[in-house]
């Protein structure tokens, strides 16, 4: 069922249902599928013998799986962990039941198209062409002149040719060819008709259609073949309707015509071996394709932020399947118990181009959410197994039967956490187990919500570590109140008045224990924020922070003005502001609402915060906040934490206001002195960054039609400007859509409410509400965003380390001391690798995972481009035999990105594609072969490399200590 429109009358089992027989009737006809996540469903339903008539069309080339991922993912608003996890669920799938790899990316329906796509998610995989519908209505006309629709893409600058692909748009989206081709029962176009006895023969007619239609092509296209995608959405309900009409016009074309025109049935696959057989040379195309626009006043750029909820939601469930699948690893997957598969489905799926792009209906979103959720409850469960697992475990013997109860909070984000809101009065004592997924130890500050003041935390060793109380806020309070009761069903217990927080230090890939329990006596290690509200008066100003970073306030105006680092000597104005674009409702002369895919602003309104209503500022020895209820709908938080120098910003925001019938689109602002020049940079999918220049597209000319949507971009990791002495780095923790529309500014979109359908293909406005019983009210997002600002050439290093940071952040367990010392009956710290070790600054580890055969797949990535930083743009190296303590790596074997063919292999069989006027640059360095006996894995700028181990377990070899665990 199509996830925009829910038409329940056209589904995938009808396509397939009718495919398999239409394809068995003639050995010519050629059908291609793209997502497995519907195949499988319906492949799970076959017989044995269906089962073995689809092997034999995939063997014979009839059946040709492309794409091959889960689904076909989004471009804009996907990480690149989950666009790849998702390509290999898929194309894994695709290896061990029908032996194929797929050879040929097919994106035609995303709404523009990403450079680590082209590169990354293209030729890292092993396709040899990239095929795609949507590209800028200008941008697709200038093509069509130059008869340049068809390029070598070089979308990485770290690997140039290396890692480029043969990139085709399509003339006019993913359709057939204009001039009546649809042959779906009811569909309108003439069929051929090729009885002579009945009055509406027209075989001459549709052959000369075919023809014009087939010259008009080949006209703004290179080289003698030309591709027809002959099918939409919704189409082959009844397969043979399709291929009757087409076995007719191949067959008169090539008859009448005598081989002017050649017709045959093909595959992306055939038609990429005829294009590259012409030994043509292509243009170059770099970076990517967006933002995309099918008319003048119709920017794709809306749903860059749509449901970020949703968005949200997908992010934290990618960190949280990212450790867990560590920890499934650590304690070993069983035959039986929870896993990660239901979770790894879920996200899957939930990539999908209408998706976690929130350009679905309403209830199809519940749909990716309730999926989302049982994901989580398996996953969850494991987690706690494995956690107690890994601390009842004295001994490498394995696990036993753990009796530890671990708890989670999984509304933590909405000050929601029952284990950690229990009384601790006569001496009950709460344990905190901190799992830190990166490959580096961690030093922060984590903060939990607790109903007693007068509480003490200690570490591992029975210290007392130093903590701070700080006063829930009355916002904060209503909105976990509010929605405990609409998600779960039920009134949560009377709010905790506080939060606790306290500073950790974990090792990589492993825990520290932590507890907490009631004071006997206040001592300098526990310390309760001071609260104060500045006068607004003229001249009085706030300043908060009490390491290196400085941050003033304006106590007059309730605003930010300067950020001061006394380390970097960096100083600069700063102001934070909020504002909101009224939705366009397309009632003027063109009819384009703004929508969830659409971003059509009408007027910008800045919002003002309230007079009446002052900064609160809190301090203590950890962290320092600033509160500020900005307008009725709109709640601020700034935090600056010791021993950071970056500032984290909480907004709060919604139920945003529609009684006056106009839907808002809500943004904010930080805005500094710095000229910019026009530039900034954003990230791509959250890998390279690529510079961007506010109404300039570098392929044509751009007539600036919506200066203001024309220039968004989405953002999943962050977005820089700088100018010659400085630069201001935002990173975000979602997708959103962002730009730098002032010189010296950076703008994030947060949060969308509007009243009208932008006529794409949803058929509902972007309306989103939360409902309790028949009570209804617009949906609040609470999310964060953190800014920096550093000398020139210097904020890489923070962007790309904090950025691993908000990606998978620290996974919080709980569990009750239940008599006894916790500390010395359990290991209260672990680390899954070898105690002395960590990943070098520059990697990171992103899949550790075991396989059903119980193999292990690893991924390492470098997370620098070329150039980027001083000392982390080298290439570094990874030490196997210490990422596995304790076992003996008997076989390592790279792979492709989505492990379903060996690398060695996949290069070998590389279509290398010739380029117009490639610029001549030295080869680029990647990472050398693993020698089997070193077992070291070079990485160099950008490169992900990817690896099946074989290992097996040595006899106990744990420290004396007990502190960690292999």
């Amino acid at each position: 069922m199509d996830s925009k429109s829910g038409r329940s009358g056209a589904c995938v089992e009808n396509v397939l249902d009718s495919m398999v027989p239409a394809l068995l009737a003639d050995k010519n006809r050629k059908f291609i599928y793209v997502e497995q996540a519907f195949f499988q469903r319906w492949w799970r339903d076959q017989s044995e013998t269906i089962q073995d008539i689809v092997k034999q069309l995939v063997g014979s080339g009839q059946l040709e799986f492309i794409n091959g991922g889960m689904c076909m993912h989004d471009e804009a608003t996907t990480h690149y962990i989950d666009m790849i996890d998702q390509t290999t669920l898929g194309h894994r799938f695709l290896k061990k039941d029908f032996g194929v790899a797929p050879r040929i990316g097919w994106q035609i329906d995303p709404f523009g198209h990403s450079a680590v796509q082209a590169y990354l998610l293209g030729a890292e995989v092993g396709f040899d062409a990239l095929y795609f519908g949507r590209i800028d209505y200008q941008d697709r006309e200038k093509r069509k002149g130059e008869k340049s629709l068809e390029v070598v893409w070089q979308a990485s600058r770290n690997f140039d040719a290396s890692a480029q692909i043969f990139a085709g748009a399509f003339p006019e989206n993913y359709e057939p060819p204009p001039g009546g081709f649809y042959f779906e029962v009811n569909d309108d176009s003439p069929i051929v008709q090729d009885d002579v006895n009945l009055f509406d023969y027209n075989v001459q007619d549709r052959v000369n259609d075919f023809v014009a239609a087939a010259v008009s092509q080949a006209n703004i296209t290179r080289t003698n073949h030309i591709m027809w995608t002959m099918g939409t959405d919704f189409k082959y309900q009844y397969a043979h309707s399709w291929f009757r009409q087409m076995d007719k016009l191949i067959h008169y074309v090539n008859k009448i015509l005598d081989g002017r025109v050649n017709a045959l049935y093909s595959t992306p696959s055939i038609y990429t071996d005829a294009k590259f057989a012409t030994n043509e040379s292509w243009p170059i195309k770099t970076n990517d394709f967006f933002p995309y626009a099918d008319r003048a006043n119709a920017y794709w750029t809306g749903y860059f932020t749509s449901r970020p909820a949703i968005k949200y939601y997908v992010r934290m469930m990618s960190g949280y399947y990212l450790a867990a699948r560590q920890l499934e690893f650590f304690k070993g997957r069983g035959d039986s118990g929870p896993t990660t598969d239901a979770l790894a489905d879920a996200l899957a799926i939930a990539q999908h181009h209408d998706a976690v792009t929130g350009t679905e209906k309403q209830h199809v979103a519940n749909d990716y959410a309730k999926r989302l959720s049982m994901g989580y409850d398996k996953a969850e469960e494991l987690v706690a197994a494995s956690l107690a697992c890994l601390a009842e475990s004295k001994t490498s013997a394995g696990c036993g039967d753990p009796t530890t109860k671990f708890q989670q909070c999984a509304l933590l984000n909405i000050s929601y956490c029952p284990p950690s809101e229990i009384d601790l009065s006569h001496g009950k004592k709460l344990i905190v187990v901190v799992y830190n997924s990166l490959g580096w130890k961690r030093n922060d500050v984590i903060r939990i919500p607790v109903i007693n003041e007068d509480v003490i935390v200690h570490d591992s060793n029975g210290k007392v570590i130093e903590s701070q109380i700080l006063p829930l806020a009355n916002a904060h309070v209503s909105m976990r109140n509010y929605y405990v009761k609409a998600y779960l069903g039920k009134t949560p217990s009377e709010a905790p008045k506080y939060w606790l927080a306290f500073s950790v230090s974990v090792p990589p890939l492993g825990f520290s224990t932590y507890t907490i329990s009631r004071a006997e006596r206040t001592g300098s290690t526990l310390s309760t924020s001071s609260i104060f509200t500045p006068q607004a008066t003229e001249t009085s100003t706030v300043e908060v922070g009490q390491g290196n970073l400085k941050l003033t306030f304006a106590a007059d105006v309730g605003k930010m003005t300067h950020y001061t680092n006394s380390r970097s000597s960096v100083k600069e104005s700063v102001q934070l502001s909020y504002s909101f674009y009224t939705g366009n409702d397309g009632s003027d002369k063109d009819p384009q609402a703004s929508g969830a895919y659409i971003f059509r602003p009408n007027r910008t309104f800045l919002i003002k915060p309230e007079e009446e209503s002052p900064l609160t500022v809190m301090r203590g020895p950890l962290l320092d906040e600033v509160h500020q209820q900005i307008n009725p709908w709109i709640y601020q938080v700034t935090r600056l934490y010791k021993g950071k120098e970056h500032a984290e910003v909480e907004f709060t925001v919604g139920p945003i206001p529609i009684d006056d019938g106009i839907g808002k689109e809500v943004a904010s602002q930080i805005t500094t002195t710095m000229a910019t020049n026009k530039t900034f940079y954003t990230d791509s999918n959250g890998r390279d960054f690529i510079k961007r220049i506010r109404d300039y597209r570098t392929d044509w000319d751009l007539k600036v039609n919506q200066p203001v949507a024309g220039n968004y971009y989405p953002i999943n990791l962050g977005i820089y400007i700088q100018d010659d002495k400085t630069e201001l780095s935002v990173l975000v923790d979602r997708s959103v859509g962002g730009s730098s529309l002032v010189d010296g500014q950076i703008e994030l979109m947060l949060h969308r409410r509007l009243l009208h359908d932008d006529s794409r293909g949803v058929a509902e406005a972007l309306n989103e509400t939360v409902c309790i019983q028949d009570k209804c009210t617009g949906l609040t997002i609470q999310g964060k965003f953190y800014f920096r600002i550093d000398p020139l050439g210097e904020g890489a290093k923070w962007r790309r380390s904090a950025g691993q940071e908000i990606y998978s952040p620290f996974l919080l367990a709980f569990t009750e001391e239940d008599g006894g010392n916790w500390m010395s009956s359990h290991v209260p710290i672990f680390s899954g690798i070898e105690p002395s070790y960590s990943l070098p600054d520059n990697i990171a580890l992103i899949t550790l995972q075991e396989l059903d055969d119980g193999k292990v797949l690893l991924r390492l990535a470098h997370l620098y481009e070329i150039g980027e930083d001083k000392d982390l743009s080298v290439t570094s190296s990874v030490e196997l035999k210490k990422l596995f303590p304790g076992k003996k790596i008997r076989k390592v074997t790279e792979m492709s990105l989505s492990a379903n063919q060996e690398r060695e292999e996949m290069e070998k069989k590389r279509l290398v594609w010739k380029a117009e006027s490639s610029p001549e640059e030295p080869k680029l360095a990647r990472g050398r072969p693993v020698d089997p006996a070193k077992l070291i894995v070079e990485l160099a700028p950008m490169e992900i490399r990817t690896f099946v181990i074989e290992i097996s377990s040595l006899p106990n070899r744990m420290p004396q200590d007990g502190r960690y665990a292999a």
